[in-house]
């Protein structure tokens, strides 16, 4: 029995609309399928939220949110988002299906690529990130696995999950996001991230597709993190002799371990790439790869599994975007006089391979009858992994085995959304091309791994934060609360409350201690230096404002202060107080005469208050004298008196 169909989705509608055919893929956040648009009658991939996600709000708030930021970047090279929405617990993406291969699985088939081809996928990839760089988002997680090469030859960046906008805050709160092995050192020294990041990644991607290798190796992830930070990537003409050095130039310019001096984003990179490939010569971009130099075996699909001869037309979409053909590798033709079977015959001192004569059919015969697109000659050395996700490790075994594939590695991790002893995941992935006879590495989940939050009360939040990491828990949001008990700047609590149990990575916030409250003096109208001691001696730091400011007090006192006194602020708080330059001088109207309404409509007008002064009996109300006199000046704000005599 077919165990996938155990997921509750396959063969279910969601929201009236996507038929969930197959699960391709499960990952931390979410679960991919293979689904068909009932109402279009389009194959899609379906990303449904994990269940346990669904019920954090701020998590589903960021999911639509991001998705909102991937719907912007409508561009050739970018995988596309057709919907976004949400049927009951569940909350997914509708989004573009690639039928195809990923980069990884060239260069797991073929290790490295001839200059050209490299090129030929760098440069669409570059266009993507260039147009959403442009737009103001940042991917984070540029890996070969993220580029995809569909059946029709384009290139397309895919997983834009982790997009940030440029100028909001990337800090990973605790987490490195993204595969150790793209990272930039920045975005291993402090989490940040901004489109230097993925122009990083790109050079780590252009020097694994010229050398088949990745720069700085380990034998555990820590390693490789560190190589990041203390070496520079090596020229690739290093592990693959006769490379141009503009290529050499390329990749370091793009990683670059200080920021500053790398180009700025991918359109920046994207034209150094273009003035790269214009300055090589055709037997430079057509350089074979390390392999086929020493006279080896050429990689596997070098041959008969490779991709179409010639580069065909390249079209130039809107924002830069291209369409990459990858050229194959045809191996060089023999000499006119020798005999299909008499070994290799020289061009440019490099070897045929024994194939060699079969490849060059087969390679011309896919130029005349195909025409466009990319192509995979399937000669009956390679199959395709069968679908074992969900499955259990035995029905898994079985499967692979009847496929003539053998099971080299099980390895076993917890999984929230697994259950124990079923696949999670297998390497080739499912659908993948693989050799008839070759070996399928498995991981098996172990289940949920439940941590229980430690107490850290009273720590200081630097040692909360490590201790959070440490248990396997990723620090969350801070805020601040005043206490009488807990010191100023220690934990005072941690939301979810110590003790409770959570799953590995899940946030943790904590709340700090802004010590006791302490009321602020009030000093308007104080001189400066007077105001100052007053603060400062009751815990606060102290802020002149630069400038003065017209104000009824004395000039150089202090006309306004930042927190009004009586307010109550955390010991250390800043208060900032603005100096006087004194009242206003204004115009004093002249309002002898007038009846006592007009008269006091006047002075306010201008600025003033006004005082009445009545001399008994009175039956009139017009004015008979003022002070100060009408025409003079006075400080705004002042009291003009005003007479009303008697009979």
């Amino acid at each position: 029995m077919d165990t996938t169909l155990q997921d509750p989705l396959v063969g279910q509608v969601l929201d009236g609309r996507y038929r969930v055919d197959e699960r391709i893929a499960v990952g931390g956040m979410a679960t991919v399928y293979r689904a068909v648009d009932t109402r279009l009658d389009r194959e899609l991939a379906l990303k449904v939220m994990h269940p346990a996600l669904a019920v954090d709000v701020s998590f589903v708030e960021r999911f639509i949110r991001e998705a909102k930021s991937v719907a912007r970047l409508a561009h050739p090279n970018v995988v596309g988002l057709f919907d976004q929405g949400a049927d009951g617990a569940y909350v997914y993406l509708a989004m573009e299906y690639v039928a195809g291969c990923t980069l990884r699985d060239v260069l797991r088939e073929r290790g490295a690529l001839r200059p050209r081809a490299a090129l030929d996928i760098l440069e669409p990839v570059l266009a993507a990130l260039g147009a959403a760089h442009r737009a103001g988002f940042v991917h984070r997680d540029i890996k070969p696995e993220n580029v995809l090469i569909g059946d029709d030859g384009r290139v397309k960046v895919a997983d834009f999950g982790l997009v940030r906008a440029v100028g909001s805050v990337t800090s990973t709160s605790g987490s490195v996001l993204g595969t150790v092995s793209y990272l930039a050192p920045e975005q291993i020294e402090d989490g940040g991230s901004d489109t230097r990041t993925d122009v990083y990644a790109c050079g780590v991607v252009l020097y694994e597709m010229l050398t088949g290798v990745k720069p700085h190796s380990g034998d555990t992830p820590a390693q490789v993190l560190h190589r990041h930070l203390n070496e520079d990537v090596p020229a690739p003409s290093g592990a693959a002799p006769g490379l141009a050095v503009g290529l050499d130039e390329l990749v370091a310019a793009a990683t670059a371990r200080n920021p500053e001096i790398r180009p700025h984003d991918a359109v920046e990179l994207l034209a150094r790439a273009r003035e790269a490939r214009a300055e090589l010569a055709d037997e430079q971009l057509d350089l074979l790869p390390p392999r086929a130099l020493d006279g080896g075996d050429p990689a596997p699909g070098e041959e008969t599994t490779g991709i179409v001869a010639r580069a065909l037309p390249r079209e130039e979409p809107a924002g830069g975007g291209r369409t990459a053909r990858l050229p194959l590798p045809l191996p060089p033709p023999a000499a006119p006089d020798a005999a299909p079977d008499a070994g290799p015959a020289p061009r440019r001192g490099i070897a045929l391979p024994r194939r060699g004569v079969l490849a060059i059919v087969l390679a011309v015969l896919l130029v005349l009858g195909a025409g466009t697109g990319v192509w995979y000659i399937n000669a009956g050395q390679f199959t395709r992994v069968p679908a074992v996700i969900g499955k259990t490790e035995g029905d898994a075994r079985e499967r692979l085995e009847g496929a003539g594939l053998d099971v080299r590695e099980v390895r076993r991790q917890f999984s929230e959304t697994v259950r124990r002893g079923e696949v999670i995941a297998s390497d080739p992935a499912t659908g993948e091309r693989i050799r008839g006879n070759g070996s399928v590495r498995l991981i098996v989940s172990r289940g949920p791994e439940i941590i229980r939050i430690p107490s850290v009360k009273g720590d200081s939040h630097a040692t909360a934060e490590r201790r959070l990491k440490e248990a396997g828990l990723a620090p969350g949001a801070v805020s601040r609360e005043f206490s009488e008990t807990v010191p100023r700047g220690s934990v005072i609590r941690t939301e979810p409350e110590a003790g409770a149990r959570r799953g590995p990575d899940s946030a943790v916030a904590v709340v700090v201690s802004k010590g006791a409250p302490i009321e602020v003096p009030e000093v308007i109208g104080d001189r400066v230096a007077e105001a100052t001691e007053k603060l400062e001696g009751a815990g606060f730091e102290v802020e002149v404002a630069e400038g003065r400011v017209n104000a009824p007090q004395e000039a150089g006192s202090v006309a306004r202060q930042s927190a009004a006194g009586g307010a109550r602020l955390a010991g250390g708080d800043t208060v900032t107080l603005t100096v006087s330059k004194g009242p206003r001088m204004v115009a004093v109207p002249e309002v002898t005469g007038e009846s006592e309404d007009d008269a006091r409509s006047a002075l306010e007008s201008a600025g003033f208050e006004v005082r009445t002064e009545k001399s008994f009996p009175y039956l009139g109300d017009t004015v008979s004298g003022q002070s100060p006199k009408g025409g003079g000046r006075a400080p705004e704000g002042s009291t003009v008196t005003i007479r009303i005599k008697g009979l």
